[in-house]
């Protein structure tokens, strides 16, 4: 099962080119609901949310909604006491609801694969209990085959991305570690990748059909592999996401 969505939903820059220009800004998640069945929620990277919101988002979405819900940067970027507890309990309703997919544990570049930050991803996956735990990586040293299998003996998925092809970064692979394959469009947005005056000009990319086609059979592999594929689109300014996965979506349904 392949599902489709985007990181993120509630972007002003979206009325008008996805949310009509008069919907209220408390029925965006809803409205968004309407065409995608997940969504990744970036919002929890920079706050842990309270319960009501939390609540919120499971009862504006329809049965068999999915979140994946971005770790915490306190669990992911500080490390230094990280409340993995305290996130764990904030999401719950998402899981008593049956509508959390996993958390994903997005690391910044500068976590290389030293004996340290394996022992860190040991505690997170202790810290997390028995939550689906999905980690991307951003540095490219984190590809050699003894990843994928600690990865595993860990239990922890395998966050799979496109992004520019940029010395250092992460290249297109198609792993899966764990029940839960993850992929994630970044856009290659090379010139503004390091270097941007606003966070959202690294995600400016509108993708062609070629590049999008690059990934029909990695996505197949990862299809056979696990047991659900989340494939969010982050190239959200101007909801260029929202064209990704309607461009891919019908590829895919091509056969």
């Amino acid at each position: 099962m392949i599902r489709l969505g985007t990181s993120g939903f509630s972007y002003d820059d979206w009325v008008g080119a996805f949310y009509p220009p008069d919907l209220p800004k408390r029925e965006w998640l809803a409205y968004y609901a309407r065409e995608f069945d997940t969504v990744e929620l970036n919002v929890t990277y920079y706050r842990i949310p309270d319960r009501r919101t939390v609540v919120g988002w499971a009862e504006r979405t329809p049965p068999g909604f999915l979140f994946a819900v971005k770790a915490f940067g306190g669990l992911t970027h500080e490390r230094q006491e990280p409340d993995f507890a305290g996130f764990a309990g904030a999401i719950e309703p998402l899981r008593a609801a049956g509508k959390l997919g996993c958390i994903l544990a997005q690391f910044p570049y500068a976590f290389a694969p030293t004996a340290a930050n394996w022992s860190y991803l040991g505690r997170l996956r202790e810290g997390l209990g028995d939550h689906t735990v999905v980690v991307e990586f951003r540095q490219r040293g984190w590809v050699q085959p003894d990843t994928f299998e600690r990865m595993k003996g860990l239990g922890l998925g395998f966050c799979c991305v496109d992004e520019p092809p940029l010395e250092g970064l992460m290249p297109p692979q198609a792993h899966a570690t764990g029940p839960v394959a993850y992929v994630r469009f970044h856009g290659r947005n090379a010139r503004k990748w390091w270097e941007h005056d606003q966070a959202w000009e690294r995600y400016d990319y509108t993708y062609p059909d070629g590049e999008l086609r690059e990934w029909l059979p990695r996505l197949k592999l990862l299809d056979q592999q696990a047991e659900v594929v989340l494939v969010y689109a982050n190239n959200h300014y101007r909801s260029q996401s929202v064209d990704t996965l309607r461009a891919l979506r019908g590829m895919l349904a091509e056969g």
